[in-house]
């Protein structure tokens, strides 16, 4: 069942972490189509792909646009399901045939968050633990928790759903970019569920610069609340994020970031319906918010 099921993989100049994840996506069985992006790389990645994985699809972007590299993916797909993979993670064998069982159970289900185990050790995301005891509980035509968040690289949607939701926006590049596409599927009336019988692996990359994307994370975040929710939150959020910005190096800098580069938010403003905005906030009181 899993051949219902394609498996976008979004990279940028990371080739050697790549090949691993396609080398463990290969042994999926059976076996899943499979697409990778490529984010303008300049370390060969494209010809790295084409050599050695001659059953891969390859895009090449003209320009390195994060995230949203994800949604072209999700475009050449020919399949009504797509699971993202990052270049340092891959799925569980039989975790996407039980995903797309999941969604023929559940018709409203838009997006399936799954349990992911992070590095050799295959230990649980905390993530996992918060979406697991989600303030939202469990609604009877959804497979799981209901959540407002998810990790992308755990992540299987329903492509007609995504796509219609406008997928990963372009300027969020990575970090923190899932909670604006979450808000976007619930407001479409789509369930997101997380769902611990379906595993994914991440062992993050060590070329990662965590400081970078920490200050896109607190960037991301107060541009997710400017685009979507109503004036009180922006307020509380604003404030939280200046706050922020007194004491820690890195919230200071996304603050800065989220305004001086911030300017389209205006003309992109769609604040969510009351009903969803009511979830968010039950979920920030369950956060202690």
């Amino acid at each position: 069942m899993s051949e219902r099921v394609t498996v976008v993989v979004a990279t940028q100049n990371r080739r050697g972490g790549l090949a691993d994840a396609l080398e463990r996506l290969a042994g999926l069985s059976p076996a899943s189509p499979v697409i990778v992006v490529d984010n303008a790389s300049t370390d060969g990645t494209a010809q790295m792909v084409r050599a050695r994985f001659p059953g891969v699809r390859v895009v090449v972007l003209p320009r390195n646009i994060g995230a949203a590299a994800r949604n072209a993916g999700a475009r050449e797909a020919a399949t009504d399901l797509v699971a993202f993979s990052d270049d340092d993670s891959w799925w569980a064998p039989g975790a996407l045939a039980r995903a797309a069982e999941h969604f023929d159970a559940h018709p409203r289900l838009g997006l399936l968050a799954a349990r992911m185990l992070v590095g050799a050790r295959e230990e649980l995301d905390p993530v996992c633990d918060a979406m697991a005891a989600s303030p939202l509980g469990t609604e009877p035509d959804l497979p799981g928790p209901s959540v407002l968040g998810f990790v992308a690289c755990g992540a299987v949607v329903r492509r007609d759903a995504f796509l219609q939701a406008g997928g990963f926006h372009e300027r969020f590049l990575v970090g923190g970019e899932e909670e604006l596409l979450a808000l976007d599927l619930a407001t479409a009336g789509w369930g997101l569920a997380y769902v611990d019988d379906v595993v994914a692996h991440h062992h993050p990359s060590p070329s990662r610069n965590p400081s970078r994307r920490r200050r896109i994370q607190r960037r991301n975040a107060l541009w997710a609340a400017w685009l979507r929710r109503p004036l009180s939150a922006v307020a509380g959020h604003t404030l939280a994020a200046l706050g922020a910005g007194l004491r820690d190096a890195d919230a200071r800098a996304g603050l800065g970031e989220a305004l001086t580069r911030g300017a389209w938010v205006l003309r992109e403003r769609r604040v969510v319906p009351a009903g969803v905005e009511r979830r968010v906030r039950r979920l920030e009181r369950g956060k202690g918010a």
